[in-house]
């Protein structure tokens, strides 16, 4: 079975634009200008799904550059936290078998 895909969601633009925006550039691949205007239509999804991890990597390279960032699971679309902690024991809500989404049950650390 496929697994999830996450998408890193900006929610806001924050104080460091010019930071922001490279990073964007840096993360998407866009052009100044394209990387400028996806800031400006915040909050709007930044990557298309990936795995967990490199969703979680791009978000906390926006927010290290001032930008307010987001992983949302591409499944149930639910706002995945920041490290191994599931989102929320409840299953998720689309028609997967609730043991296969990954933001009701991130990887164990074992």
């Amino acid at each position: 079975m496929e697994e999830p895909g996450f998408r890193v969601l900006l929610t806001e633009s924050g104080d460091r634009r010019t930071e922001a925006i490279r990073v964007i550039r840096t993360v998407t691949g866009l052009s100044l200008w394209n990387s400028k205007l996806l800031l400006d239509s915040a909050p709007v999804a930044v990557t298309e799904p990936d795995w967990l991890e490199a969703a979680q990597e791009a978000a906390g390279v926006l927010e290290a550059a001032g930008a307010h960032a987001a992983v949302v699971c591409d499944w149930c679309d639910r706002t995945v936290t920041r490290g191994t902690d599931p989102l929320d024991p409840a299953p998720c809500s689309g028609p997967w078998p609730p043991e296969a989404c990954r933001a009701s049950c991130p990887p164990s650390t074992d």
